[in-house]
């Protein structure tokens, strides 16, 4: 039997390839026309698939986000449930750091990321916090997620010596950052993390709800 001359096309293949282009050109490099190039197809035979970008991306960003993991606050540890989820939701933005704008801009209808900012509330409140301050903690542990997953700290800093030495005698170290980028952005996001959890520790103490408040 001959092979057909178009390929056949699938949402799995689809998403991939959208995914490959955006690590690849970034997220203003992704259109329907450029992925139908990709796929060597043409670009009305996506929208049988998708009727827009925005809905492909919503899919992919579904994808991606996967393996962001809720299940710490299953054993009704609130301090485990989001360090697991803050971990894990980091790894999933550094993977795909120009899908970033897309996942982080809120869950919106995304019936996945709507599951897991359920599964967030729920298990700080089911733990003892306040549902207001339930809130609060989940927009700022994203804050503290997306500004990490945004850019690197360590990798801001040129790694000519001469750029710092005699004018800027505190920063006299600053040229070997990026040489050490991915271990000091790790330590610091871990740093951030436990400090605001213990901050959040304190606070737990004054506000916390139980049974019978």
């Amino acid at each position: 039997m001959a092979r057909p001359r178009t390929p056949i096309l699938s949402k799995p293949a689809i998403r991939l390839a959208a995914l490959t282009l955006i690590d690849r050109d970034g997220l203003d490099g992704l259109s329907m026309r450029k992925l139908a190039q990709e796929l060597d197809v043409q670009a009305a035979s996506l929208y049988s698939h998708y009727r827009t970008k925005e809905e492909l991306l919503t899919e992919v960003a579904d994808e991606v986000t996967a393996h962001i993991d809720v299940s710490g606050f299953d054993g009704g540890d609130w301090r485990e449930g989001l360090t697991v989820w803050a971990r894990s939701y980091r790894d999933a933005l550094a993977e795909h750091p120009h899908l970033l704008p897309v996942v982080s801009a809120g869950p919106g209808r995304r019936e996945e990321a709507l599951r897991r900012a359920d599964a967030v509330h729920g298990g700080l409140v089911g733990a003892g916090w306040p549902p207001r301050y339930a809130t609060m903690i989940g927009a700022s542990t994203k804050y503290l997620i997306v500004g990490a997953a945004t850019n690197s700290f360590a990798r801001g800093f040129d790694d000519d010596v001469r750029v710092y030495r005699d004018r800027y005698p505190n920063l006299s170290q600053a040229h070997r950052l990026a040489e050490h980028a991915a271990e000091i952005d790790d330590a610091s996001f871990e740093l951030a993390l436990s400090a605001f959890l213990d901050g959040l520790t304190d606070v737990f103490a004054r506000v916390r709800v139980t049974p019978h408040d």
